[in-house]
């Protein structure tokens, strides 16, 4: 496994080793210890998701103000651009963002740390989205930066891939600027 560091410290794109052949392929998905040895980051997940969507569908930027979670999220089936945003207070890259896109081809898988924010939008015509937590999902707790924010200024592709609007759910529709969302 490599881990490729980004502008924000403790954010990774990680890039398995696929063998394949003729057959089709493998790979570890995960492995603590070559996780802990590429990142540096040793951690106990505690909750699998799994989320289809359609092109379009944008999801987030989400974050826990308790039990914050860290993902490690990947794409199996389809194409995905996946969004951290640092929302931690007294960080040097607060407001900063970063972005990658995660397709079942590419085998690619984002660390986001617990304290981000974190969100994707789907370009392909359906995908499958996985993600590992390390902490329990808390309703109680959630919150939403405003995907377009542009304070944030994310960079969506969305025009490249023919979404003239995403597809929000009304909790993503109800998302604050960061400077009003309570970090």
């Amino acid at each position: 496994m490599q881990a490729i560091p980004t502008a924000i410290e403790g954010v990774f794109i990680l890039e398995p080793m696929v063998f394949g052949d003729s057959r089709g392929f493998f790979m570890e998905s995960f492995n603590r210890r070559a996780f802990a040895t590429a990142t540096g980051v040793d951690v106990d997940f505690v909750q699998d998701n799994h989320s289809r969507s359609r092109k379009g569908v944008l999801r987030g930027l989400h974050y826990q103000i308790e039990q914050p979670q860290g993902k490690l999220v990947r794409v199996t089936q389809g194409v995905v651009f996946d969004v951290a945003v640092d929302i931690r207070k007294g960080s040097p890259t607060f407001g900063r963002w970063v972005g990658v896109e995660l397709s079942g081809d590419n085998h690619r898988q984002f660390w986001v740390p617990a304290g981000l924010a974190h969100g994707f939008v789907v370009l392909s015509d359906t995908a499958d989205f996985l993600y590992k937590t390390t902490d329990y999902y808390a309703p109680q707790h959630e919150r939403c930066v405003a995907w377009n924010d542009p304070a944030i200024g994310i960079d969506w592709p969305l025009a490249a891939h023919g979404i003239a609007e995403p597809l929000l759910s009304d909790k993503d529709r109800a998302g604050l600027p960061l400077s009003q969302a309570g970090v």
